[in-house]
């Protein structure tokens, strides 16, 4: 399964985009022809094989030549200016408020005023849960669509849940990616919960032990995907939205709305915002929205995912109080890694122009101690170089022991490639259950 993985990544242009689950459209009857892939703006760098992307080390050649070592020596052997690492920082708490500030600027958080009036869609029973479909309009765009699982027949309020779906290298599906409501089920759903997650639902499994789970369409995914409709023609590549189910649909659109990244990210940033902005900004009214329901003990508060699921861990983690417990998983490293080695593999959504001055990408999410955190690494993750992991868990390491919490946060290294498996989700579901639960 890995080695096929492996080819996989190094065949399509799937791996430009530092997703999970690149193998959604592997084994579709839809992938019949990767030729058509490596013409994608990604085809050089996806020579290089899964394999040797770990190789990299300090000594080697890095991914913008000689540059490279040019341009890490503009942070090395220094402290990011608000690094809670600092000696000038000895109060936790005037740390915290200052950094977020600068973190809250260097986003540029687009507002987003009220709070979302939910439509509940539709309820039913499945998996021995209550399943709820429920949607909210934002103030532009089309509506959000979430999903939010719990046990059948449970009384009074339970601990909350924000889950938080994979990139996965395919913006058509969201919260189909980590959820199960059906035996009848896309077949490239199917495929991707077995290469990211083992088989499972993760929602549904943290769900049945005892809490409220919501899941909703991140930007710009299912629901929130950029329609090609709504383009202009010459944008479109002859594609359009008939008949958007079929796997080579599916396809097609995801190839399209990788190669649109760039043109979005460019767009945003002419707008004086950020992706991770407008990310934070969806995610916090998801999180208003679960933590106004009558079910919820708005006390008991976490969040978690995969991959992109990670990344908005980090920044939802690190910047909201009303997350108690935080699992990332699949997403932790450092700027360093992404300068030199590792930025082909990761999307325009991880970027945030200046603030690696003043916060390591681990120091994002350690703004939250200390409040529990638990990091969850792949020992042969393609998407990051393991000395840097493990750099960045020192980095999370150091924050916490300054914040006299050490007992409050943990890594875990598993062998493999990048995933959520089984073992993994039963370590992230027990330290739910200690913070959330105990």
């Amino acid at each position: 399964m890995q080695n096929k993985r492996r080819k996989f990544l190094k065949l399509t242009g799937l791996t430009g985009l530092g997703v999970a689950g690149s193998s959604l459209l592997k084994g579709a009857a839809a992938v019949k022809d990767f030729s058509d892939q490596l013409n994608s703006p990604f085809s050089n760098i996806n020579r290089m094989s899964a394999e040797k992307n770990n190789a990299f080390d300090e000594t080697q050649l890095s991914m913008i030549g000689i540059y490279g070592s040019w341009a890490a020596g503009l942070t090395q052997n220094k402290l990011p200016a608000f690094s809670f690492r600092k000696k000038e920082w000895k109060h936790i708490g005037e740390w915290r408020k200052a950094a977020r500030t600068r973190l809250r600027e260097r986003l540029a958080i687009p507002v987003i005023e009220g709070a979302p009036a939910v439509n509940v869609k539709k309820q039913y029973e499945y998996d021995g849960l209550h399943i709820e479909e429920i949607s909210w309009q934002l103030p532009y765009g089309r509506p959000t669509e979430a999903i939010v699982l719990k046990p059948l027949n449970q009384k009074g309020r339970l601990p909350g849940i924000l889950a938080f779906h994979d990139h996965g290298g395919n913006k058509y599906f969201g919260t189909r990616k980590i959820t199960r409501t059906s035996d009848e089920r896309h077949p490239l759903d199917v495929a991707h919960q077995q290469e990211s997650y083992e088989g499972t639902a993760w929602a549904n499994e943290v769900a049945k032990k005892g809490y409220v789970v919501m899941v909703s369409d991140a930007f710009p995914f299912a629901s929130r995907r950029v329609m090609l409709q709504d383009v202009p023609e010459h944008l479109r590549k002859g594609l359009n939205d008939n008949d958007p189910e079929k796997p080579e649909n599916i396809e097609a659109y995801n190839k399209w709305a990788a190669e649109h990244e760039h043109i979005m990210a460019k767009s945003l940033f002419s707008a004086g915002t950020t992706w991770p902005g407008v990310f934070f900004a969806e995610d916090q009214k998801a999180l208003d929205v679960l933590c106004a329901r009558k079910d919820v003990d708005a006390s008991r508060i976490g969040c978690g995912g995969l991959s992109g699921g990670g990344m908005r861990t980090v920044f939802m983690g690190g910047l909201d109080e009303r997350i108690k417990c935080a699992v990332c998983v699949g997403f932790m490293t450092t700027w360093k890694d992404f300068l030199l080695h590792k930025s082909f593999t990761h999307t325009w959504m991880t970027y945030v122009p200046l603030l690696p001055n003043e916060l390591d990408f681990p120091e994002i999410l350690g703004l939250r101690a200390p409040l529990p955190t638990m990091v969850l690494n792949d020992n042969e993750d393609e998407l990051y170089t393991l000395s840097e992991m493990k750099r960045a868990d020192e980095i999370l390491q150091q924050v916490y022991k300054k914040a006299g919490a050490q007992d409050r946060y943990k890594c875990s290294y598993y062998p493999g490639p990048h995933k959520f498996d089984k073992q993994m989700q039963g370590e992230a579901f027990a330290w739910f259950d200690r913070w959330l639960k105990g």
